[in-house]
């Protein structure tokens, strides 16, 4: 199994509720063909630019180690939730 990091901005007018319920939605996911390591909820932070008409965003950055499979699966996850601004899962070097 490899290891990701994955980060993900959530819009932020969704509530703290909602939010949580996201993060547990895809650490479930992962956690069925892989191990989550790590999630850290870094909170409102200032865009660098305007994403969907939003200048704020949530920060999500979840360490995980899967198999290769399951990154189409998660990204695929990522773009039909609507609260989700914008992803990115990369490969982390050991």
């Amino acid at each position: 199994m490899n290891k990701y990091e994955s980060v993900i901005i959530i819009n932020p007018s969704v509530d703290a509720e909602k939010i949580k319920t996201l993060v547990e939605r895809f650490t479930d996911l992962i956690n069925n063909a892989g191990k989550v390591e790590k999630v850290d909820e870094l909170g409102k932070k200032k865009l660098a630019y305007e994403i969907k008409k939003n200048k704020e965003g949530y920060y999500i950055i979840i360490n995980f180690e899967a198999k290769p499979e399951l990154i189409a699966e998660l990204e695929r996850n990522y773009r039909i939730t609507d609260e989700v601004l914008k992803f990115i899962v990369v490969k982390v070097e050991e």
